[in-house]
């Protein structure tokens, strides 16, 4: 029977659930984008059905006509339990939450609390392209610390930023990518530690993307607000990367203690954005989804050994690190002689279309994000199709 019409049971890979033929029908930015004849491995998106307890409380929500305004704290209930169950941290405090549109307007409103017009953020590129958008939309001024080679943070790098932007006046804040995309890498609590001390000596303040988050070996992630020192942090969450949501609109904005009034202060008009139907979504994702998501987390560790080993068969020169979390590939291709925009050479002439790595900032030209998250027989026929190209 097909996926559509079939529960998939949780202990099953739900990366192999649905064929190509199947993803074609979808409407969505990814399925959407390109002609038939091209393999989108590029927006992150899932091509997965979704988790059944996903799927029952959307239906029932459907039924009861229950598609009003969103309203309660289910939501962030139901994230502190998560948060409590898969990373061990109890101090999530549901009223230092707020439901906000999605992360990224989460992000924007955030830093409309502790920054203003022409005021600085820095960033750890490469990273998401929408940080770049979203900063310049709001009239605050990039500040790129690039990553170290190894992916990391480079703390000296991130130390030498945070003088320069501080000195020039005005408030300062971080835009922290956690778990890092494209890059895929899971911040230490070390680490974590340091990027607060730093903050906190030069007076940046900090804003957390974790969208990631559950996407990450729950032994391995650690909540910024979990770590000493990150008082006057804030927090963005989501279940939408996890378990593909991202068109059912819904984010938690999370503020340490000494943030809290600062979090209270958030117009009241921002909680209209999400949607009701979405709130129910993620928190039936994450009361009752989590064996779904072990499953996917299986699948997406499968298809990183199976990129690497086509990437060491077919494409040698591309040089590629499997990432410990999200499901997304951060691909060199500055040895195959291709420019800066790789992606586009492969969109033309191989028919896959890749994230381009240019669009990441610093760190980026020559470079392809590859989107993991599909049917393994996609991923094996992308990299074939690629080396074919050259």
């Amino acid at each position: 029977m097909d996926s559509l019409s079939e529960p998939i049971a949780e202990h099953v890979d739900p990366l192999r659930a649905l064929t190509l033929e199947t993803l074609r029908r979808r409407t969505s930015m990814k399925w959407h984008t390109y002609p038939e004849d091209v393999l989108p491995l590029w927006v992150a998106e899932l091509d997965v059905p979704l988790a059944e307890p996903i799927i029952q409380a959307v239906t029932d929500a459907v039924r009861l006509g229950d598609t009003g305004y969103a309203a309660g704290s289910e939501y962030a209930t139901a994230l502190a339990d998560f948060a409590a169950e898969r990373w061990g941290w109890h101090s999530l405090a549901v009223e230092r939450t707020a439901i906000v549109p999605d992360v990224m307007q989460g992000v924007v409103e955030m830093l409309k609390l502790v920054t203003g017009p022409g005021d600085r953020v820095v960033v750890n590129s490469p990273v998401y392209p929408p940080f770049y958008m979203f900063l310049k939309h709001m009239d605050r001024q990039v500040v790129e610390a690039p990553l170290g080679a190894d992916h990391r943070i480079d703390l000296d790098v991130l130390a030498d930023t945070f003088r320069t932007a501080t000195a020039a006046g005005g408030r300062v804040a971080l835009l922290l990518c956690s778990p890092h995309n494209p890059t895929g890498t899971v911040h230490t609590e070390a680490e974590l530690a340091a990027v607060a001390g730093l903050a906190a000596e030069y007076g940046v303040r900090v804003v957390a993307d974790e969208i990631h988050a559950p996407l990450a070996p729950p032994d391995r992630f650690v909540p910024y607000l979990s770590v000493p020192g990150t008082a006057d942090g804030l927090s963005l969450m989501s279940a939408s990367k996890g378990w593909n949501l991202a068109g059912l609109k819904a984010a938690l904005a999370i503020a340490g203690p000494d943030a809290a009034e600062e979090l209270a202060a958030l117009p009241e008009e921002v909680s209209h954005g999400p949607s009701h139907v979405g709130v129910i979504a993620h928190t039936a994702a994450l009361r009752d989804g989590v064996g779904w998501l072990d499953a996917l987390l299986a699948g997406l560790a499968a298809n990183r050994r199976l990129l690497a080993d086509l990437l060491a068969e077919h494409l040698p020169a591309v040089r590629y690190t499997p990432a410990e979390s999200t499901y997304l590939a951060w691909l060199d291709c500055r040895d195959l002689g291709l420019g800066d925009h790789p992606a586009a050479y492969f969109l033309d002439r191989a028919k896959v279309a890749l994230t381009c790595g240019a669009d990441f900032g610093t760190g980026g030209a020559g470079h392809a994000r590859l989107n993991l998250g599909t049917h393994p027989d996609i991923v094996t026929d992308a990299i074939r199709r690629m080396a074919a190209a050259l």
